[in-house]
């Protein structure tokens, strides 16, 4: 590994701590409508300040994004673009007593940067401007590179499919870094390269006009349990999904798809402790099942008398949030329409479905160069603990990228196993996200190399 490159990363990550700080601090939750004016000017400042072309495209009616631009340096690659792909927006802080420090405040606790927004993705851009400052310094950008950053990501990139066709030809590149990854339970660092699809909706049903005594439960239904019946015949005790034809568009894995998952690391272990479940795993194969298998999961439940004490009432109306991760060969929108078919047949025609929203899976071809690429830099930087991940289980707006980029994406980061991303006390280790910086600006330079 190049010395002068160690050193121009050590050089830029110490000139930068105090933007990292003060990005951080900037309240910016999308969800609350807090910050986005001030985080833009920032993002702009900060773009500009390393020598970028920095446009606000704000025509989407929704939150600004962010798009700038560098050329190559004069020994760099002029004919190959790398663009990066991140988001401004964080989740709220809430709840504020569970964190052991002030969460807008950047502080370092045992090792770790603590603040919101530090893994989930303020910390992830900030360190990509400090690679190509350590790149600046030692030569030039080895390849043009554009940014990209949202402000709607934390409620569900509203703007992001409207983005990409509307600035197709601005957003051109051979290749596209996600927003960010990092390292495993088992402390390998993780080449990702796609996502699930996500739909998202709500079951309802109403049973009467007016909550009833529920001495009355002697003739009259109760919509709480009419709800419930709804959603058990939607699955069976195997946790298979028992909607007619909601498999059927799955794509089956690749050879290289499947070598990786069965290559991929998973502490079972680890996870169980980690997060305290009390229940078996619901398969006996949870790394294919994190990568290929479609899911459904009740994530609400309201009905009825929720307060404290006692009041005996038979419940008027039921309603219920879901969702189904989806892996590629799926449609949001389709399988939305599958349930509700499922339920009418399963005679649960007065259980009305209200589709809130989608995002379609995507999953990069792992036999592209630029992936292979990104994992031999890994290799270089963090030796044999590498792992290539066909797709995460967790969702995002890569499909409308890649139709309008039509360009490999591979995700990676600073991230470790107890980031704790929308928790109270989100963290990156210290070391990682130095780790992290030397990475992005080797693969820079790999990139402009080949």
């Amino acid at each position: 590994m190049d010395k002068a490159l160690h050193n121009a990363v050590k050089t830029a990550l110490e000139a930068d701590h105090a933007r990292l700080a003060a990005y951080l601090h900037i309240e910016t939750v999308s969800a609350q409508h807090r910050g986005i004016k001030e985080t833009v000017a920032f993002l702009k400042q900060s773009f500009l300040e390393l020598g970028a072309e920095v446009q606000v495209w704000d025509e989407f009616d929704g939150n600004p994004f962010v798009f700038a631009t560098f050329q190559a340096g004069v020994n760099g690659n002029a004919n190959k673009t790398l663009l990066f792909y991140n988001h401004y927006d964080v989740q709220p802080p809430e709840p504020l007593d569970e964190w052991h420090t002030e969460p807008f405040n950047l502080t370092e606790v045992d090792g770790k940067y603590v603040a919101r927004g530090i893994s989930d993705d303020k910390g992830e851009l900030m360190a990509r401007l400090s690679a190509v400052k350590a790149l600046q310094q030692t030569g030039g950008l080895p390849c043009n590179l554009k940014f990209i950053v949202e402000g709607e990501e934390e409620v569900g990139s509203l703007h992001v499919a409207q983005m990409t066709k509307a600035h197709a030809d601005d957003l051109k590149a051979d290749a596209l870094v996600w927003e960010t990854g990092g390292k495993d339970a088992n402390e390998n660092f993780a080449i990702t390269c796609g996502v699930k699809g996500i739909v998202s909706f709500e079951l309802s049903v109403s049973t009467a006009d007016v909550d009833l005594h529920s001495s009355l439960a002697a003739y009259a239904d109760n919509a709480a349990w009419r709800l419930t019946k709804a959603l058990s015949s939607l699955k069976d005790d195997h946790d298979h999904v028992l909607v007619a034809g909601f498999y059927d568009d799955v794509r089956p894995l690749t050879a290289s798809e499947q070598r990786a998952t069965e290559e991929m690391s998973f502490n079972a272990a680890a996870t169980r402790t980690g997060w305290g479940l009390k229940r078996p795993f619901v398969t006996e194969d949870p790394k294919t099942a994190l990568v290929n298998a479609p899911t459904m999961t009740i994530n609400g439940l309201s009905s009825g008398y929720e307060g404290d004490g006692v009041k005996t009432v038979l419940p008027k109306y039921a309603k219920a949030k879901l969702d189904c991760r989806l892996v590629p060969g799926q449609e949001p929108q389709q399988v939305a329409s599958l349930v509700a078919a499922q339920l009418k047949r399963n005679g649960f025609a007065d259980v009305q479905l209200k589709f809130l929203l989608g995002e379609a899976p995507f999953r990069s071809n792992l036999d592209d160069p630029f992936v292979g690429q990104a994992v031999e830099t890994a290799h270089e930087v963090y030796g044999d603990q590498v792992t290539l991940v066909p797709n995460a289980a967790g969702g995002g707006p890569q499909a409308p990228f890649f139709d309008a980029v039509h360009a490999p994406i591979v995700a990676v980061g600073a991230n470790w196993s107890g980031s704790g991303a929308h928790a109270p006390n989100e963290s990156v280790r210290v070391a990682d996200y130095a780790e992290d910086v030397l990475y992005t600006a080797s693969l820079l330079t790999a990139f402009g190399k080949h």
